[in-house]
């Protein structure tokens, strides 16, 4: 019923799931509740309402694996660049033993020159566990790469529900029109962040303006 439920969800974003997710589904399910979340330090928060609200926060340096895809939509390239992370997640890594799950998860997106599309390679990053840091389990899966992420500053807005190109690039409208004119973050790149899987019909993302260096 598990693996049925979520292969329904990955047809959603035109993702069809292989076999050898079941393992995987059901460890992520078993550890659901166990959840760490990536550290941070808050720098500032800015509006009155959740709806205008926006907050800056600075992430120290940490180890990440990372999976880039570039598939015609931009859910088909996180869901299968997830769907490699999970495997590591749960057994495919040189311990042999399931991670541990941390929130948020983050996918690095560019926009094309003109700013009207995304460019279809995404990267998606998933930030080892605290135990880890030190010495990162080694993936089985080649194109699952370690790196150490240098400290980044961010300011950061929530928004609710699907992840498609077209909300992405409304909510990247949205938070400009918010700011108003600044220099002070990179305009092309940026970072969605996802906190909830994606059956979650309403689930919680954050966009990600980063700060200039």
């Amino acid at each position: 019923r598990l693996f049925a439920h979520w292969e329904a969800v990955a047809s959603t974003h035109r993702v069809s799931l292989p076999r050898d997710m079941a393992g995987p589904i059901a460890e992520m399910a078993r550890h659901r509740h166990a959840r760490e979340p990536v550290p941070y330090v808050s720098l500032s928060e800015h509006g009155k309402c959740e709806e205008a609200a926006y907050e800056e926060r600075r992430y120290p340096a940490g180890k990440w694996a990372c999976v880039t895809m570039g598939e015609p939509m931009y859910e088909q390239s996180i869901s299968m660049s997830f769907m490699k992370l999970m495997r590591y997640i749960c057994k495919e890594n040189s311990v042999g033993c399931h991670l541990g799950m941390t929130v948020p998860v983050l996918n690095e997106i560019h926009l094309t020159k003109e700013g009207t599309e995304l460019e279809r390679e995404v990267l998606t990053a998933y930030y080892l566990p605290g135990a880890f840091q030190q010495n990162p389990p080694v993936p089985m899966d080649p194109e699952i790469h370690i790196i150490e992420r240098a400290p980044l500053r961010v300011i950061t807005r929530v928004f609710y529900g699907m992840t498609t190109e077209e909300t992405i690039l409304r909510e990247i409208s949205l938070f400009w029109e918010l700011l108003g004119s600044t220099d002070m973050v990179l305009r092309g790149t940026y970072i969605v962040a996802s906190y909830e899987n994606p059956s979650i019909p309403q689930r919680r993302n954050e966009i990600w303006f980063i700060c200039q260096a």
